[in-house]
């Protein structure tokens, strides 16, 4: 897609990948919101809540104040759910809910880049349960994504102490070049969403795909190429040679230590069962 080549004499470089609208056609987390209620997770007003958010957010996204606010109102729902159950659940469906709403234009993407001797680093606001089996599935080097603080019981406190959005996305990156020894003047970046900005300008080679209003605005100003995904495509239905077994996505919290440290949420998920309505 890009003609990316691979030359072993220059310096390592990565392609950072935003997730939702970026290389899946939806909110990775709302996609969970039937499986999470199924599980017992959340009630059934909080199921159908889930679906009106994924309806606003493939409608138009969300702004950050929006994001912010459900930030906060999420972390204290997420409080008590049960690690493992989360991590069972999404297990269990990941193929049938994540594989057909995989752009086949990302995962070319990603596989040109690999090709091209390039680390591939999935980039998300969504919780680690969520998007590290994303990341194997997709064949992701590493994964930075937000983490929640889980107490001795193995389940979310609800306090958040790494939020992966904005800035931090940035910080993330950063950190992982200095640790993996990327130069980010070879680095490429993809989102679709305006606030990612930080993420996209601290690479050389930024691209908007999909972009929202805001981003697209900015992507024009800065000559920042502009790519258009719309084929969502099921991976065992792309060529034989794109779908090779994924390589063990690596949790970059490991790699850059406290920068991508533990805590977070998981996204767009709601209400647990104890929670009174």
């Amino acid at each position: 897609m890009l003609g990316l080549v691979e030359n072993h004499s220059l310096p390592r470089a990565a392609a950072f990948f935003d997730l939702d609208k970026t290389v899946i056609a939806k909110s990775s987390t709302l996609t969970f919101s039937k499986s999470f209620y199924q599980g017992g997770l959340i009630n059934r007003r909080a199921a159908l809540r889930t679906a009106y958010a994924q309806f606003v957010f493939l409608a138009g996204g969300a702004d950050h104040d929006q994001m912010e606010r459900m930030r906060k109102y999420l972390s204290a729902m997420c409080r008590g759910w049960n690690v493992q159950q989360v991590r069972e659940i999404v297990a269990e469906t990941l193929h049938d809910l994540i594989d057909p709403i995989i752009y086949d234009e990302a995962a070319s993407l990603i596989e040109e880049h690999h090709t091209a001797g390039h680390d591939v680093v999935i980039v998300s606001t969504s919780g680690a349960e969520v998007v590290e089996p994303i990341g194997e599935l997709l064949g992701a080097d590493r994964v930075v994504a937000t983490r929640m603080v889980v107490g001795e019981d193995g389940c979310f406190t609800g306090e958040v102490e790494y939020y992966a959005y904005g800035p931090t996305k940035a910080e993330a990156i950063k950190a992982l070049a200095a640790s993996e020894g990327y130069e980010l003047a070879r680095c490429y970046a993809y989102s679709d969403s305006a606030t990612d900005v930080p993420m996209l300008e601290s690479v050389g080679h930024p691209h908007a795909v999909n972009p929202d209003r805001a981003l697209r605005r900015e992507a024009l100003a800065r000559s920042w190429p502009i790519l258009d995904f719309h084929r969502p495509v099921q991976l065992k239905q792309r060529l034989p040679a794109l779908s090779v077994p994924p390589r063990p996505a690596l949790v970059a919290a490991a790699a850059i230590g406290a920068a991508a440290a533990t805590a977070g949420l998981v996204w767009y998920a709601s209400r647990r069962r104890a929670t009174t309505m």
